[in-house]
This record gives C-alpha cells, sequence and structure tokens, in this order.
C-alpha cells in the first residue's frame, strides 16, 4: 500500500509564491512507486483547498475565488485517524504524513507544526519548539549563543519604543543590516548605512513584523550547508558558496534576478575548513532543537572565523533552492532525499508515540 502524503503550500505569508514553486518540485520529485500525494493548497486569505496536479502546476498564486467551494477541505481527527475532510461533499481521505512547504508566517513558525500535532498527523521537519525558535531571530540567536555557536552582535528593535539610530550605530558600528524578527526569504531585509537610510528603511522592516533585529555587518564567504535526521544523530551536506551580485543577498537578488546570484556547490574551501563548517552546522542544529531537516547559513571571515547567520527551518526546494542542491552534490538524489525526510517523520512521530505510551504507563 503507498502511503498517502499532504503536500500543503501557499498560505498567508508573504512567501506565498515561493512556497508554490517548492511544492511543484517536491509534487514532481515524490517516489510515485511508493507514496500518493494529496495537494492541499492554502489561500491568501486561509482557505484550504484540494487542488489537482493540473491546478498547481499552472498556479502562480492561490486566491478564494480562484477555485470551488466543492474543493474547500479541513483538517481533522477522525476516530482517532488524521483526515482530510471535503466539505461539501463530506468525502474523507485518511492520510499518513504531512510536507508541509509553507515558508515563513504560520507555516514555519509552529503555527502548522502544532495543528499537525493535534490531528495526530506526521510531519516533515522540525516540531514546534524549533519551528518557532528559529523563525524568532531573536531566541534563535539566544540558541545559539547560549549552546556555545557563534553568530553576529545584534540588537532588538521594537515599533512601540522609540529606535535610536545613534545607539545602534555606537553598539553595531555602520554598516549593519535591519530585518523583521519572524520572516524569511530576505524579506523586509535592509542595509543601513546612514541615519537618513535608517529612517527610510526602518518602516520597510516594520511593515513586516512588530519586532526587529538591527545586526552588525559581517565580512565574508557567504556559506550554506544543508542538515538532516533527527535531532540525536544528524547529518551535514557539503557546503555551497553564494557569490551575490547585488549588494547583499536579497529577495530581488534570490528570485527575481536570475543573474542575481551564483551558486557554487561544493564552496571553495579546504577540506579541514569543510569539516570546521559542518560540524559546526550540527551543533546549531542540536542547540536549537532540530528535527528533520534546517538549512545553517554562515559567513567565512578573512581570519579564518566561522559565524553561524540563522538557520532556516523550511529551506526553499524550488529550482533554485540550495537545500536539495547541497544534497545532490554529496551524492543523495532529489527523490531519495523526499524519500528520507519522510522517514524521518514516520520514525519522529513513532518514537513520540512511544513515549507518551511509556509516560501514561508510568503515571499509573
Amino acid at each position: 500500500m503507498k502511503k498517502k502524503i499532504l503536500l500543503i503550500f501557499g498560505g498567508r505569508s508573504s512567501e506565498h509564491e515561493v512556497s508554490l514553486n517548492s511544492a511543484k518540485n517536491i509534487f514532481k520529485a515524490v517516489d510515485k512507486n511508493k507514496f500518493e500525494t494529496i495537494l492541499a493548497g492554502l489561500s491568501k486569505q486561509g482557505t484550504w483547498y484540494r487542488l489537482t496536479e493540473d491546478q498547481l502546476m499552472k498556479a502562480t498564486h492561490i486566491n478564494d475565488g480562484d477555485f470551488s467551494k466543492n474543493q474547500c477541505v479541513a483538517l481533522i481527527s477522525y476516530l482517532g485517524k488524521p483526515t482530510m475532510i471535503e466539505i461539501e461533499s463530506n468525502t474523507r481521505f485518511e492520510l499518513d504524513v504531512a510536507f508541509p512547504i509553507i515558508h515563513g508566517t504560520n507555516g514555519e513558525d509552529g503555527t502548522l507544526q502544532g495543528l499537525l500535532k493535534m490531528a495526530g498527523l506526521p510531519f516533515v521537519g522540525c516540531d514546534v519548539l524549533s519551528s518557532a525558535i528559529n523563525m524568532d531571530k531573536e531566541f534563535m540567536k539566544q540558541a545559539l549563543t547560549s549552546g556555545g555557536v557563534p553568530n553576529a552582535k545584534y540588537m532588538v528593535l521594537h515599533r512601540r519604543e522609540p529606535q535610536s539610530f545613534e545607539e545602534i550605530k555606537l553598539k553595531l558600528g555602520l554598516p549593519f543590516f535591519i530585518k523583521p524578527a519572524n520572516a524569511g526569504s530576505s524579506v523586509g531585509v535592509n542595509k543601513v548605512k546612514s541615519e537618513i537610510d535608517f529612517t527610510e528603511k526602518i518602516k520597510d522592516s516594520f511593515s513586516y513584523d512588530h519586532k526587529v533585529i538591527a545586526e552588525e555587518f559581517i565580512q565574508g564567504q557567504e556559506l550554506e550547508c544543508s542538515v538532516k535526521g533527527l535531532n540525536a544523530h544528524p547529518e551535514a551536506s557539503v557546503a555551497g558558496e553564494l557569490i551575490v551580485k547585488h549588494e547583499f543577498y536579497s529577495y530581488e537578488a534570490k528570485y527575481l534576478d536570475e543573474n542575481g546570484a551564483e551558486i557554487v556547490i561544493p564552496a571553495r574551501i579546504s577540506p579541514n575548513k569543510m569539516k570546521e563548517l559542518q560540524a559546526l552546522a550540527i551543533k546549531a542544529y542540536q542547540v536549537s532543537a532540530c528535527d528533520g531537516l534546517a538549512r545553517v547559513d554562515f559567513f567565512l571571515q578573512p581570519d579564518g572565523r566561522l559565524i553561524v547567520n540563522e538557520l532556516n527551518t523550511l529551506p526553499g526546494f524550488t529550482q533554485i533552492s540550495m537545500y536539495p542542491k547541497m544534497w545532490e552534490a554529496t551524492g543523495l538524489k532529489y527523490s531519495d532525499l523526499i524519500t528520507e525526510l519522510i522517514g524521518y517523520a514516520l520514525e519522529k512521530f513513532e518514537l513520540d508515540s512511544t513515549k507518551k505510551q511509556n509516560y501514561g504507563h508510568y503515571t499509573k
């Protein structure tokens, strides 16, 4: 029997379109001999629709009104089994595992993960805690610092409080970056070189979140590493390098300008530095409670020091995304990667279920 995968994409996030591109690539890569894929597309208004393969492949966005109300679905636990139900027809589909690929708000921050746990549905990727920690850059940095993982100096700015350019400049120097605490794909990220810059660009950053991180500028090679597996025994891929043609790796450089960045895999670093980076990627993954997959981003400074920039617990799976490309360069094909990630989801769910059973027996 093929296992039924619920592929979840779209959503209210500012990364809605990126999510659709990731979903298209995952759908094509899923091993059709092992899995049957059911498509759940979330509109920008938050409605769940069951899409056909053709609708997914043609979609550039999902909005209410684009699809029939007969396609509206809900995720429930029906008689103890995770189930998707078509609301109009009352047709039910039992599910074995979910592959959420909603990047950003309400998809990568633990919100969707909590819903999947409530439904009793195993899912690919990090759990509620690690998703929430790593989505919020303030708490991600706290976890890294407490775990002994080097990261850039920063300050936390709140919309409700006055912002002092001089105070930030004194602590972080010039230039510095400002970025929404809870966002991805470089949305709302700005490089600040002057007070005028700051006054103009802080409004953009705050338009995505009530909390903004001001962070020191780190000069160095931009390196990334893919990590997968359960928290106790993760594996790291070879590192990749981004040679950015823009001033920094902005949303435009990532998705709108096909020449915005050059990707080099493996990265142009020594074998010893590669091993050091992989070990640090695994350490960052473990101290921030990751379980399933994450991409760890680094700066390699001219003096040889590695600085962790951030972790992404639901990295892109588009045709240009680094996460699957780095695994391919390590020797793991895209389709096999998808199969492994699904396997981790099922294994993690089984381990969690065993813990609960043992705990219940103990308390009795």
